[in-house]
C-alpha cells in the first residue's frame, strides 16, 4: 500500500486542522493508502488516543522541532534537522513513505526538496504547479506559480517540459496545449524573456506549442498548460483566489466554475522537477484543504509523476 507522508506542523492553523484534515482523509480514502504523520509527541499523541480507529491505521513520526512559517528557508533546515519537514524529506529519499505533504513554510519544502531529495536533472529548476479550472469542467495548469521569481528564456523551456508529462500523466490529455503567458498574441510582444521564451519555445520539436496566451485566456481552452515565471504566476493564483471570496459574498461561490477557484479543492501545488513526490499546501490550509492535499500527493506516487518526468527529460 502507498504510504504518505504528512506534516502535522506546518500550517497557519496547524495542528488542529492538520489532524482534522488527517481523519477526514483516512474516513475517505482508509483502504487506498497509509498515512505517516510527522509532528510533535504533546499534539499527536492526544489526537490518536481520542480517535482508536485511526490510530491503528496511520502511523507515526514524532519531531520535536518545527520550522515556522516566517523562518529563513535554508537556516531552518540547518538549525533544525529534527523538525517534521526535515524528517518527513528525508522519509521520503529514504523509501520509507512514497509521498509527503506540508502545509508549512513554502521556501523550506522547495528548499529541502532540492538538497533532500534532489532534482530530477541539474541543469533544471523544480516549480510549484497550479491549477487552472475551466469553465467546461475540466483543468489546465499553470507554472511555475512561486517557486522561481527570476526566470530565464532557458527556465521558460524546462516548465513547458515539466508541464506537459504532468498534463499527460494526471490530467490525461494526450498532446497537451502548451502556450506562454505574455501581454499580446504576438510573437515579439512582451519583455526580453517572453520574447526569447516565445523563440526557444517555437523551436522545441517535442511539444505542442500553441504560442503566447494573454491574462484574459488563462481560464479558457486555448491552453492546457501556461507557461509563465514564477512571479508572474503566484500573482495570478492569489488574484483567482480572491475572485472566490467575492463570489462568495456575492452569494454566487456555489457556480460550478468558481466553486473550482477555491484552493481547497485542490489541496496544494506539487513541486515538479524533484526526484520523488512532494506537494506543497497553502498556509491558511483548511481540514478540507489537507485532505485534498493528501489526496493530490497519493495521486501523484500512484501515477508515477516523477519517473515519467525523468524518462522524458533524459532524452532531451
Amino acid at each position: 500500500m502507498i504510504r504518505i507522508g504528512l506534516d502535522v506542523m506546518g500550517g497557519d492553523y496547524a495542528p488542529d486542522s492538520v489532524l482534522k484534515g488527517a481523519l477526514m482523509a483516512y474516513s475517505a480514502w482508509s483502504d487506498t493508502f497509509q498515512l505517516v504523520l510527522f509532528g510533535q509527541s504533546s499534539v499527536i499523541q492526544p489526537f490518536l488516543k481520542s480517535h482508536p480507529e485511526f490510530a491503528a491505521h496511520c502511523d507515526v513520526v514524532f519531531t520535536e522541532q518545527v520550522i515556522e512559517m516566517a523562518a529563513s528557508p535554508v537556516r531552518a533546515l540547518v538549525e533544525k534537522p529534527e523538525s517534521s519537514i526535515v524528517k518527513g524529506l528525508e522519509a521520503l529519499h529514504a523509501g520509507q513513505i512514497d509521498g509527503f505533504a506540508s502545509a508549512g513554510n513554502t521556501g523550506a519544502m522547495l528548499a529541502g526538496a532540492v538538497l533532500k531529495l534532489g532534482s530530477i536533472r541539474e541543469d533544471i529548476r523544480p516549480c510549484l504547479m497550479g491549477c487552472l479550472p475551466r469553465p467546461n469542467g475540466t483543468d489546465g495548469i499553470m507554472l511555475d506559480v512561486g517557486a522561481i521569481a527570476d526566470t530565464k528564456p532557458e527556465t521558460l523551456r524546462d516548465l513547458a517540459l515539466l508541464g506537459q508529462v504532468y498534463a499527460q500523466t494526471v490530467l490525461g490529455i494526450e498532446q497537451p496545449k502548451i502556450a506562454l503567458l505574455s501581454i499580446g498574441e504576438e510573437p515579439e510582444k512582451g519583455n526580453a524573456v517572453t520574447v526569447a521564451g516565445h523563440k526557444l519555445l517555437a523551436e522545441m520539436g517535442n511539444i505542442r506549442f500553441v504560442g503566447n496566451v494573454e491574462g484574459r485566456d488563462i481560464f479558457s481552452q486555448k491552453a492546457d498548460v501556461v507557461v509563465t515565471g514564477g512571479f508572474t504566476g503566484n500573482i495570478v493564483v492569489k488574484l483567482s483566489e480572491k475572485f472566490f471570496e467575492i463570489a462568495q459574498e456575492y452569494n454566487c461561490a456555489d457556480l460550478p466554475f468558481f466553486k473550482r477557484l477555491n484552493y481547497e479543492t485542490y489541496g496544494g501545488s506539487p513541486i515538479l522537477g524533484v526526484n520523488k513526490p512532494a506537494v506543497v499546501g497553502h498556509g491558511i490550509s483548511s481540514p478540507l484543504a489537507i485532505q485534498n492535499m493528501i489526496w493530490l500527493t497519493y495521486d501523484i506516487a500512484r501515477t508515477g509523476l516523477c519517473e515519467r518526468i525523468h524518462s522524458a527529460l533524459k532524452h532531451e
